[in-house]
């Protein structure tokens, strides 16, 4: 499978889930402060996440052991977005609504890394390298 298509994929399932946090984001917001909306609005889209980063992004089986390991990816994009939620609202005056589109954008490259990691692993080589003679 190749990393561009991959990222494609990643790139997809990241606007799927992007709209589920947003829609769930926008009905919670009218019961509990914004940042309560976002936390909640965040786990429920992370859940959808995962398994649709398994079936379709890297096509691999969902485990336990991989879905109580998902949360570590989508802690940096938390405390990232959360920070940043709070200052584009509090400080840079942007409207509760659209600011949590606006930092989810920061989040993103360091996410997919650590997904990757959680879900298949490091990097291995390819077939053809682990098949060349060791020089001496």
């Amino acid at each position: 499978m190749s990393r561009l298509a991959r990222i494609a994929r990643f790139a997809a399932v990241g606007v799927v889930n992007t709209g589920t946090y947003y829609v769930f984001y926008l009905l919670l917001r009218t019961q509990v402060t914004y940042l309560v909306a976002h936390v909640c609005a965040f786990v429920i889209a992370m859940i959808g996440s995962y398994f649709l980063n398994c079936f379709f992004t890297f096509r691999t089986r969902p485990r336990w052991r991989t879905f109580l390991l998902y949360p570590l990816s989508n802690l940096a994009n938390l405390v990232i977005t959360t920070i940043g939620l709070r200052i584009a609202v509090a400080n840079g005056g942007v409207d509760q609504r659209i600011a949590p589109l606006l930092v989810a954008v920061l989040a993103i490259p360091l996410t997919y890394v650590v997904v990757h990691y959680i879900l298949i692993g490091r990097a291995r080589p390819s077939a053809e390298v682990s098949r060349l003679p060791l020089k001496s």
